[in-house]
Parts: C-alpha cells; sequence; structure tokens
C-alpha cells in the first residue's frame, strides 16, 4: 500500500465501455466556465488592441512617434499578447473537459484552433494599420506577437470525443473499469495505485478515483493518446489475465474498433442513401 498522499477526484465513476463519450454534467459545466472566462480576456485582448489603433490613427504618417509614445504602444502591445495567451490557456483547459468531436471536421477544428482566430483579430489589424502609418518597429513587434500568440494558442494534440472513448474503452477491457490514477505533472496516466513510476520520492501526490477523461482534464502534460497509459501498468493488466502480446494488441484493437463503427451510419442507412 503506497504512503503517497492520494486525492480523490469527483465526477470519476466506474463506467461501463461506451461507443462514445459523453461528457458529465459537472464537467460541461467546469468547460462553460473556463470558456466564458477565456472569452473574457480575448476581448479584453480586443480592448488593448484599438486603444493601440487609435494611437496609430492620428498619427501622421510623415512624423514619427515620440519615444513615449512607441514604448507605450509596445507595452499596449505586450498587454494585448498576455491577454490572448492567458484566454487561449483557459480554453485549451475547457476542451479537456469538454472535447469536440471529430466526426465534424469544421467544428473540431474551430473549437481546438480559436486561440489561433483570436490572435490574428487580437493583432493583423494593427500590424495592416502600423505599416500603412511607416511605423514599421510597432509592427514589426506586432507581427511577431501575431505569430507568437498564435503559436502559443494553437492546440497541436487536441482532444477528441473519440480518443477519449477509445481509451476509456481500452482501460475497460484491461481492468473491468475506466478508474485510474495520475500525479500533477506527469505526462502518463497509471492503473495501479502502487505502479512502479508513482513510489518514485518526487512523487507526493496521486490522484485517483477518476476516469481518463478526468486525468485529460486535471493534467494538461497528459497528451490525449493512447501512449499516456503507462506502459508498465499495461503490461501488468495483461500478464493478470494471463494475454500474450496478440492478444492484448486485440483489445486495443477492439476498443478502437467500438469507437469507429459507432462513428459510421448503419449499411441499411447507406444502402437507403446510394440508392437515393
Amino acid at each position: 500500500m503506497t504512503t503517497k498522499k492520494i486525492t480523490k477526484v469527483s465526477g470519476g465513476e466506474d463506467s461501463p465501455q461506451k461507443p462514445t463519450f459523453v461528457p458529465t454534467a459537472e464537467a460541461k459545466a467546469q468547460a462553460g466556465k473556463l470558456r466564458k472566462n477565456g472569452v473574457i480576456l480575448w476581448v479584453l485582448a480586443v480592448v488593448a488592441e484599438i486603444i493601440a489603433m487609435v494611437i496609430l490613427f492620428r498619427k501622421d504618417p510623415e512624423i514619427p512617434l515620440s519615444t513615449g509614445s512607441r514604448v507605450m504602444l509596445i507595452i499596449i502591445l505586450l498587454v494585448d499578447l498576455i491577454l490572448l495567451i492567458a484566454g487561449s490557456m483557459l480554453w485549451k483547459k475547457a476542451n479537456r473537459f469538454d472535447p469536440a468531436s471529430k466526426q465534424d471536421a469544421l467544428s473540431f477544428f474551430f473549437q481546438n484552433q480559436m486561440g489561433v482566430v483570436a490572435a490574428v483579430i487580437a493583432f493583423l489589424p494593427v500590424v495592416i494599420l502600423a505599416f500603412i502609418k511607416k511605423e514599421y518597429l510597432v509592427g514589426a513587434i506586432a507581427a511577431l506577437f501575431l505569430v507568437g500568440g498564435g503559436v502559443a494558442s494553437a492546440d497541436f494534440k487536441p482532444p477528441s470525443k473519440e480518443e477519449y472513448a477509445k481509451q476509456s474503452n481500452y482501460v475497460n477491457e484491461l481492468m473491468g473499469v475506466d478508474h485510474v490514477y495520475w500525479t500533477k505533472s506527469g505526462t502518463k496516466y497509471h492503473l495501479y495505485e502502487d505502479c512502479q513510476y508513482l513510489k518514485s520520492d518526487r512523487t507526493t501526490e496521486i490522484f485517483e478515483g477518476g476516469t481518463v477523461s478526468d486525468a485529460y482534464a486535471h493534467n494538461s502534460k497528459i497528451k490525449p493518446d493512447m501512449n499516456s497509459l503507462c506502459s508498465a501498468c499495461e503490461k501488468r493488466a495483461a500478464k493478470e489475465k494471463g494475454w500474450t502480446d496478440e492478444q492484448l494488441q486485440e483489445m486495443k484493437d477492439k476498443a478502437t474498433n467500438a469507437v469507429q463503427n459507432a462513428a459510421q451510419p448503419p449499411q441499411t442507412e447507406q444502402k437507403a442513401e446510394s440508392e437515393n
């Protein structure tokens, strides 16, 4: 039995296999709160942008800004950048609680990359106006902030309902229940409280009682893919069941296929559509 501090996470309950992922009411509420706060920060970023544009709009293109005005503009743009990134961090965290579905590619893209859209809105007009007004230094800095803010706001490994369902099903195959453990800064989730990787002296607290989706929602360092399951826990579960490597792969494929099949319309519907 581990001597580490165990923190139970509310909302994670024993759950049967499901072909699709449905966030709990608590998770949806948390996601809604995070998105609301993220949008507020983005609006404040646009306000900072408007202030910068007002200063630039009044400038005579033939007369350079004073050093003080130029410094003030750069500070305003920096505030704009900070607000943008802070809002994007909240938005990405919200998507961990309530991910989009890959079945609607357009909706999936915009839900996960809204921070990039916000970056364009918050900086591109300033970049254009700065160059029109011949404030090339300010324009270059705004362009740099646009690129940096866009990269920081992008989600290069976005979560999805399908990925959550796939991994939940796989954990169910291994353990009979979607119940996992994780640490605050670890990059893996675990199936056993006494896993060898949780015994490290660096681990002072173990979170438990949640599902795979809870692990993703509470630790952004865990990437939403199959490789985030602790390999030692995976092998231990397979050994306890007496599975060979081939059987383990079959279970993994079964979990994946259950989700993929759920996303496909019934054959009868497909046939009817083709006939029409």
